[in-house]
């Protein structure tokens, strides 16, 4: 080749070589580096509660519910609930339709202020607007008994199990359903609210336990009891028959 051809090309690639030089090559993004699987933190294992735990008391306290109330006693005094306890209208406890049984509620009146405290071991009102199913006890201190319905606010104020029962009061609860085995005495029944409260300060006034039942057609039934036997029917009806002449055993349901 000749010296002349040999300059040029060497003068052509200097040329060539610095316009490429001139442009940068495109940068490659590199992806970022894996994290390894054991530099990652754990998730928190979330607590399986196990069958036998209770409800927290402190996750259902303040839950509050508004309604109209209601009261039943008899004929269901003595009858199986839905919690399977003995329904016994001289405690306290009510009926509501989804609280778990054992919680504990306080139900204040909305007109007139008078609260009570009672726990759930049975469901109900089935009734539209009703919202909770008072005992007879309970209804009876908050004066529900005379109004028969009234509004009311339910508030969660804790969980409590029931009761522990001997041997002898469970025989005495599952007997009430047979009919003549659970007797009352009725001592009078009246149609103004006013002559039946005054009879059951008499009764009282005299030692007795007595409790004014509504029953139809607008009366008042004074009662004693109820009773587990009739040998026990018998001696309050001795006790009382000389005041009382009109008294008579009359069988619970």
């Amino acid at each position: 080749m000749k010296p002349r051809t040999v300059a040029a090309i060497l003068v052509l690639s200097t040329i060539l070589g610095s316009g490429c030089a001139s442009q940068k090559p495109p940068r490659a993004t590199a992806p970022p580096p894996e994290v390894s699987r054991q530099q990652q933190p754990a998730p928190e294992p979330t607590p399986t509660p196990k069958p036998s735990e209770k409800p927290k008391d402190e996750a259902k306290k303040g839950k509050t519910e508004k309604g109209l109330a209601s009261w039943y006693g008899e004929p269901y005094h003595g009858r199986r609930t839905a919690s399977g306890e003995i329904y016994d209208m001289h405690e306290m406890t009510a009926a509501h339709r989804t609280l778990a049984f054992g919680t504990v509620v306080k139900v204040t009146r909305r007109d007139t202020g008078a609260d009570v405290k009672v726990r759930i071991n049975d469901r109900g009102p089935f009734v539209r607007d009703r919202i909770i199913d008072l005992s007879y006890a309970a209804a009876r201190k908050i004066a529900l008994d005379i109004d028969g319905v009234a509004p009311v606010k339910v508030v969660v104020v804790g969980f409590e199990d029931p009761p522990k029962k001997t041997a002898k009061e469970k025989a005495q609860a599952a007997e009430h359903p047979k009919g003549e085995d659970c007797l009352w005495i009725q001592v009078g029944a009246f149609g103004d609210i006013s002559n039946a409260r005054r009879a059951e300060r008499r009764l009282e006034d005299a030692g007795e336990t007595a409790v004014i039942i509504e029953g139809p057609n607008g009366l008042h039934r004074v009662r004693l009891g109820p009773f587990d036997n009739e040998r026990d029917a018998i001696r309050a009806l001795e006790r009382i028959g000389a005041d009382w002449p009109e008294a008579k055993a009359v069988p619970c349901g």
